[in-house]
């Protein structure tokens, strides 16, 4: 029996096939129903049958106006790519060749985790067509899979409805949000430190002669032309094109601590948004790029290459990685790393700086690293700790806990320090600044000549 009424339940909801009575018949019938118990004993057996039997007729009839199921046809649009927390325009084209108008329902089988406005109505007029529009977008990344959709229809008087599985499969990429990335390339000049000033950068570098301009503040005075300074009575100063072709390695955490949430999404998420703007700045200089991602063990390399075609390379790669439940074994990303990386390179580092400071395995490593690479751990802020160490001792919990959180920033302080006097650099930024800093500090590097 409840087996009976779990497949009654289950005519109500968006199957492959089948007729389900709509709440207008149901109300209707239940109208029927009381007016004949009310009335009954003035009318006559015929009378009554009578009624039941119009009413009847009337829904088959119902039935009948709407179009047949292979009269329907229906295609999908969606993008096949889709980037994390974008907003996406999907349409489902409904073509009602039919000589019978139709009211339709839409449900498409988009993942659950995807933005779903379903479902969709509108009125389908006979020989004629209707476009439904509707906006999604996907909050976790990853390879997803669209097998159907689904729809019910029926006709003006809306007793019955027709419903039906359409197989449109489709396959969607959801990647890394992008945004960083275009505004690099829109806009280079936003991703160096000094926020709002207007910065022109400095080329350092002992790459081949550009042109000669006028001498700013923070140009090397090593570089001044003084026999066109002579000249024009003016400081001017040569300009030099950056070397190309460095080696930038970009190195992916995915332990379990890069899992911690943020306002949008977590550590990793915004590691790997940071990394891709990395990538396309370095690859849009022409310089080399290559990427290992690692958890417990490595997980993905991708061996260094340049152009931006390699881009597309280092997104198919990396889009689909997840926060892995164990510790980050860096020692062993290290260790990898010297067996696979012999060419000079500047080596970003995308982890939690606490958990890093607490490795004395890594600085072994490190050393060795460190005679050949330049390195950088760049990190996100823990806002929830510095907001605990600023707060107002009001209490005896407030004042425990800010001491706590103090004592664990001057931990992290000296380790830092200590870190540092090896000549291993370390960098927090706010998350949502994370992809500038590591952006300006490769620029830095780069027009250094550091490497």
């Amino acid at each position: 029996m409840n087996k009976s009424w779990k497949n009654l339940l289950e005519r109500f909801l968006f199957l492959d096939k089948g007729v389900v009575p709509t709440w207008r018949l149901i109300f209707a019938f239940i109208l029927l129903s009381v007016f004949l118990i009310l009335v009954g004993n003035h009318l006559t057996w015929a009378t009554i049958i009578v009624m039941n039997v119009l009413f009847l007729l009337l829904s088959i009839l119902d039935l009948w106006l709407s179009p047949r199921k292979k009269d329907v046809t229906i295609t999908r649009t969606i993008p096949t790519e889709m980037e994390r927390g974008i907003d996406y325009s999907v349409t489902i084209h409904v073509a009602n060749p039919s000589p019978y108008d139709m009211v339709v329902e839409v449900k498409d089988g988009i993942p659950q985790s995807f933005h779903r406005p379903f479902p969709l109505k509108a009125v389908v007029p006979k020989e004629s067509e209707k476009v439904f529009t509707y906006q999604t977008k996907a909050p976790i990344r990853g390879h997803y899979f669209i097998e159907k959709l689904f729809v019910r229809y029926s006709s003006k008087l809306g007793l019955w409805q027709k419903q039906m599985a359409c197989q449109l499969k489709e396959q969607i990429k959801v990647i890394p949000d992008m945004t960083q990335s275009k505004n690099y390339l829109a806009n280079a000049q936003k991703y160096l430190l000094h926020e709002g000033v207007q910065i022109k950068k400095q080329i350092q570098g002992v790459g081949e002669f550009a042109k000669i301009r006028s001498y700013v503040v923070g140009d090397d005075p090593r570089k001044i032309n003084w026999r066109q300074t002579a000249k024009l009575r003016e400081v001017m100063t040569n300009e030099y094109e950056p070397e190309h072709g460095k080696y930038v390695t970009i190195l992916i955490d995915c332990g379990r601590m890069m899992g911690a949430e943020l306002k949008n999404g977590n550590r990793l998420e915004k590691s790997l948004e940071a990394a891709l703007t990395v990538a396309t700045a370095a690859l849009h200089k022409g310089d080399y790029v290559a990427v290992l991602a690692f958890s417990k063990k490595v997980k993905v390399f991708i061996p260094p290459a340049k152009g931006m075609a390699h881009l597309q390379t280092i997104l198919q790669a990396i889009y689909s990685l997840e926060v892995d439940a164990s510790e980050s074994n860096y020692a062993e990303a290290f260790q990898y790393l010297q067996l696979v990386q012999k060419k000079r390179s500047l080596l970003l580092l995308f982890s939690d700086v606490t958990s890093f400071l607490h490795e004395e395995n890594a600085l072994i490593y490190l050393k060795r690293i460190r005679q050949r690479h330049l390195f950088l751990l760049i990190g996100i802020e823990d806002e929830a700790l510095l907001k605990i160490a600023r707060e107002d001792s009001s209490d005896v919990e407030k004042a425990m806990g800010k001491s706590v959180a103090q004592q664990q920033l001057v931990f992290k302080k000296r380790q830092k320090h200590r870190w540092e006097k090896q000549g291993l650099l370390m960098v927090e930024a706010r998350e949502e600044q994370l992809a500038t800093a590591a952006v300006s500090y490769y620029i830095d590097t780069i027009n250094k000549g550091l490497l």
